[in-house]
């Protein structure tokens, strides 16, 4: 059932550098228990990079699929699955404030690049510091993530670069809902908004 005025409310505002908390209720297997960060949010879709869900692979493996020498002393970090979608293309979060050939500024504060010429700069141990790789990414078709949203299969809050960047990945959903006093045990599948 559609109740409009939840829809425009949910439309006003871009979700872009936010973070998404799926909720105890999440029906998708898939994305039970996680926390995207948004990249993109407009009335064409939106795309998150999933930021808790490890992957098989190490970042030295993904440097030795690009032949490049692995001077990072960050070898054995684990790739993180970003989504479902394009499970072979790498993205990289970041601090802003660095570019490189595809950066683009979600936030004052976090960037996202997709081209090569960041892992190499990864691999050669120059940086940036704070950094989270992912394969994949999340993405919803116009009004998809609005609906998912008024189903409260979703909870939104700012996203803070402490928890992307100096959180272990297996601390970053209750981390994030702690921060803004959210108890998750406690929530049944009703609210929505923090």
């Amino acid at each position: 059932m559609h109740n409009s005025n939840i829809d425009s409310d949910l439309t006003h505002g871009s979700l872009r550098g936010q973070f998404l908390l799926a909720m105890p209720g999440m029906g998708d297997p898939r994305f039970k228990q996680t926390i995207a960060f948004m990249v993109e949010h407009t009335g064409e879709g939106a795309m998150g990079i999933v930021i808790n869900t490890p992957s098989k692979v190490h970042w030295k493996e993904v440097f030795e699929q690009l032949s490049l020498d692995d001077a990072s002393l960050r070898g054995d970090e684990t790739v993180l699955l970003g989504g479902p979608m394009s499970p072979e293309q790498g993205f990289v979060l970041h601090g802003a404030g660095v570019q490189f050939d595809s950066t683009v500024e979600v936030n004052t504060d976090i960037s996202l690049t997709a081209s090569k010429d960041i892992l190499e700069s990864l691999a050669a141990g120059r940086g940036p510091d704070d950094v989270l790789l992912a394969l994949g990414y999340a993405g919803w078709g116009p009004g998809q993530l609005e609906q998912e949203l008024v189903e409260n299969a979703w909870l939104t809050l700012p996203a803070e670069p402490e928890i992307l960047f100096a959180t272990p990945w297996q601390k970053r959903w209750h981390t994030a809902a702690a921060r803004h006093g959210i108890d998750l045990a406690g929530i049944g599948s009703q609210s929505g908004h923090a």
